[in-house]
């Protein structure tokens, strides 16, 4: 599989730096007419050899190599076909929910793939809602291709020369590695003035992993929560609360001092706030760290859950949490939530080490008695409060229930959220049934007990697949 590795220039050049930017600039420009272009239906089944051809057939002139700039279309052109598959899995959800005829379903599956939805109604509509036009702001890259660079070593470190704007011209970057790097590159130039080097390499992959079947269930205290009660990553929680709280409080600061700065008069004391106070190197600084510690914090996580196990069953962890409402300090909390890094753990990982990530429906999972199966008892945030007065840890029994879920009968990854409370009312409604009559001489201890009991049974039926 393919991995990125970044590599960091040492100590450049500022005038090389200069140069650098205004070629990304440049191209930039290159980048943002791609996307406003063919960022949208315009773009459907063009590739990017196409627009190169018909560029050239036009004379078009841009002020870069031709090199540069064809490149620089290949990748936006890459970026906007990624976006739109982005867009294509959350039509695919929308179609597994809202169309239960299956051949339907494979028709609309099958025009997604090979790019026909365009002259379908529903289709277009549903990609409308998914797919938004996208609009280019980088303009801080510069992609160079495999042949159009050369790598040599000098004073105990590598060194890159790649095209600058002048004809025949070459800018020499030293590396803070020994090891040259392959394939196409990507020069990213960071507002603090540093200078990275991304390029992909073919990674290993074993099979290292664990030999169980579990499920997991994420966290905000903790990374991921399993269905043995392992808690990974616990220190996650604190870092996440940590880092908003420390930017909430910042950017109350910086809010009064750009108020001051726009009421002040004095145009000396305003251009000496915003360049003084209101810049932006130490702050996106403190945010790389911040957010280098939590994808260390999540791969970690990850990686002693793969130790267990070979398959681990697990919800969709891009899907929003519509219906939620929060305070403002835990609504911040959330937004910075790392669900996309942990879904990216898991798949990069797991693809590693030779275990397979399965998907399943999460409808209700955090409020079904996991030793039951039914809709038996209440969250109230940590603690599963079940109808037997047996007080369960609220993520562990999620777990349970997403692992069970991976083998139910009734419930498929994308059955409507209403059509599963339906089939889990009929299961508790179907159960209750069992309980000895409220009449009789049984007291409610001894029913609530005879309740679980039954209802436990059948759960562990309905996961072996009776």
């Amino acid at each position: 599989m393919k991995v990125t590795r970044i590599l960091h220039a040492k100590r450049p050049n500022q005038g090389k730096l200069a140069a650098l930017r205004e070629q990304a600039k440049r191209l930039g420009q290159v980048r943002s007419e791609v996307w406003q272009r063919f960022g949208s239906l315009q773009g459907v089944g063009v590739s990017d050899r196409q627009i190169r051809d018909a560029w050239l057939g036009e004379g078009r002139a841009f002020l870069v190599s031709a090199n540069a700039w064809k490149e620089t279309l290949r990748d936006a052109k890459g970026d906007i076909t990624a976006n739109m598959e982005a867009a294509k899995v959350k039509a695919r959800r929308c179609i597994g929910r809202h169309t239960q005829d299956q051949a339907e379903q494979k028709r609309l599956f099958t025009a997604l793939k090979i790019n026909d939805w365009t002259s379908d109604p529903y289709l277009r509509r549903v990609m409308r809602r998914y797919w938004m036009r996208g609009h280019n702001h980088t303009h801080n890259q510069i992609i160079v291709r495999s042949d159009n660079y050369t790598s040599f070593q000098l004073g105990g470190r590598t060194w890159i020369k790649i095209p600058g704007l002048t004809k025949g011209q070459r800018i020499a970057i030293p590396l803070n590695s020994t090891v040259a790097p392959t394939g196409t590159l990507r020069l990213i130039l960071k507002d603090d003035g540093r200078l990275e080097v991304h390029y992909t390499i073919d990674a290993e992959v074993t099979q290292d992993c664990g030999e169980r079947t579990i499920g997991v269930d994420k966290g905000y205290s903790e990374v991921l929560v399993d269905s043995d009660g392992e808690h990974h990553g616990p220190e996650l929680g604190a870092l996440l609360t940590d880092t908003s709280d420390k930017l909430k409080a910042k950017y109350q600061r910086r809010s009064k001092l750009r108020a001051l700065a726009n009421k002040t008069r004095n145009p000396r004391k305003r251009e000496h706030i915003r360049r003084f106070n209101l810049g932006r190197k130490k702050l996106d600084r403190q945010m790389d760290n911040a957010h280098a510690r939590i994808r260390d914090t999540v791969f970690q996580a990850v990686h002693d859950v793969v130790d267990k196990a070979v398959v681990i069953a697990t919800e969709d962890l891009t899907a929003p949490m519509a219906g939620k409402s929060f305070g403002k300090n835990v609504t911040r909390r959330l937004t910075a939530w790392t669900k996309g890094v942990i879904a990216e753990a898991l798949d990069s990982v797991s693809s590693r080490r030779g275990s397979a990530v399965v998907l399943v429906n999460p409808a209700y999972t955090s409020q079904i008695d996991s030793r039951n199966g039914c809709l038996l008892g209440k969250r109230q945030g940590d603690r599963f409060h079940c109808v037997d007065g047996e007080v369960l840890q609220a993520d562990q029994n999620a777990a349970r229930n997403v692992l069970a879920r991976l083998t139910d009968p009734d419930i498929e990854r994308f059955t409507p959220y209403r059509q599963v409370k339906a089939i889990l009312q009929a299961r508790t409604e179907r159960l209750r049934l069992r309980l000895p009559n409220p009449d009789s001489s049984c007291s409610p201890a001894r029913a609530l007990s005879t309740e679980s009991e039954s209802l436990k049974n059948h759960h562990e039926q309905l996961c072996l697949g009776f």
